[in-house]
C-alpha cells in the first residue's frame, strides 16, 4: 500500500507526536504563554496553566523544558494521577539525584536543603512542574502549600507550575483552597483554535513535512475545524486519517466531501 507521505511527496510525517521544538506551530497564544512561564522561572513564581484535553499543555511544557538554560535551571517534572505526598517528595528528590527518606518530614527537609543549596551555591533555580494537577486531592494541594512556603534569604528557591484541565481551576476556586489560590502569581489558559488558526496549524505542519503546495481546500479546513472544535490533538487525528484516505483514493486535493467521508467512517 502506498504510504500517504510518498503519495503527497512529503519528506516527513506532518501530524506526528514529538515534533522538534524548533518546528512547533507557535501561535500568538503559545508564544505569550511560553513567555509568561519563562518569566515564572526567572522570578521564582507560582503559576497555574489550564487548558482542555488536547489543547497542547504537554507540548508547551516540553517546549519549556527544552528551552530553559540548564546552566540556570533544573526542571523537575511529575505526572502521576494517584500522587501521594510521600511519592511527591520521593520523585522530586530522585530527580535531584538524592536518595529520599521514607519519612515524609525528613524528605521535606531534604528537598528544601537541596533546592536552597542549588540556588545559593550553584545559582540554579529549581523549576517544578506538576502535570495533570486537576487530579490532585486535597492532601496533595496542602503539600503544594509547603512548597510555596520555602524561603531562602526571603527568595523562594523554586518556581512552581501546576498544569491541568479546567477542573483544576474549579478545584482551586473552592473555599478550602483559598490559601493556595491567593498565592498564585500567574494564571495561563490555552484556548482552542478558531477556524483561521486551525488552517494556519494545518498548513504549518504540512510545510515542515516538506510541501509548499495546498493539499486541503478552505472547505476541507472548515470541516476539520467543525469536527475538531479547534483542538490540536483532534486536528492531528482527523488530518492523518484524511491524508490516508486521500492517498488511497488518489486525491491530490482534499475537499470538504473527503473530510466528511473520513469523519463519517472513522469518527462517528
Amino acid at each position: 500500500m502506498l504510504m500517504y507521505e510518498e503519495f503527497y511527496e512529503l519528506s516527513g510525517t506532518p501530524f506526528a507526536k514529538g515534533i522538534p521544538t524548533d518546528k512547533l506551530f507557535k501561535s500568538t497564544e503559545f508564544t505569550e504563554v511560553s513567555n509568561r512561564l519563562s518569566y515564572v522561572s526567572k522570578r521564582h513564581l507560582f503559576a497555574v496553566l489550564t487548558g482542555e484535553c488536547g489543547t497542547g499543555k504537554s507540548t508547551l511544557l516540553r517546549y519549556m523544558s527544552e528551552t530553559l538554560d540548564p546552566r540556570k535551571y533544573h526542571l523537575l517534572y511529575i505526572s502521576d494521577s494517584k500522587l501521594t505526598p510521600n511519592n511527591f517528595y520521593r520523585l522530586l528528590l530522585e530527580q535531584l539525584g538524592v536518595a529520599p527518606s521514607w519519612n515524609k518530614a525528613t524528605a521535606k527537609r531534604q528537598l528544601q536543603e537541596q533546592m536552597s543549596i542549588k540556588q545559593a551555591v550553584d545559582g540554579i533555580t529549581t523549576v517544578c512542574v506538576v502535570d495533570e494537577s486537576h487530579l490532585l486531592n486535597q492532601e496533595m494541594l496542602e503539600e503544594i502549600r509547603f512548597m510555596l512556603n520555602m524561603k531562602f534569604d526571603s527568595v523562594s528557591p523554586i518556581a512552581l507550575v501546576l498544569a491541568g484541565q479546567p477542573e483544576l481551576w474549579e478545584k482551586l476556586n473552592l473555599q478550602k483552597c483559598t490559601a493556595i489560590r491567593q498565592r498564585i502569581d500567574i494564571r495561563c489558559h490555552l484556548n482552542k483554535y478558531d477556524c483561521s488558526r486551525t488552517g494556519d496549524y494545518i498548513r504549518h505542519h504540512l510545510s515542515i513535512a516538506g510541501t509548499s503546495g495546498e493539499i486541503f481546500t478552505d472547505g476541507a479546513i472548515q470541516k476539520v475545524f467543525e469536527y475538531s472544535t479547534g483542538i490540536p490533538r483532534m486536528i492531528d487525528k482527523i488530518c492523518t486519517n484524511v491524508l490516508i484516505y486521500g492517498s488511497q483514493n488518489r486525491l491530490r486535493l482534499i475537499d470538504d466531501r473527503a473530510v466528511q467521508m473520513v469523519i463519517d467512517g472513522e469518527f462517528m
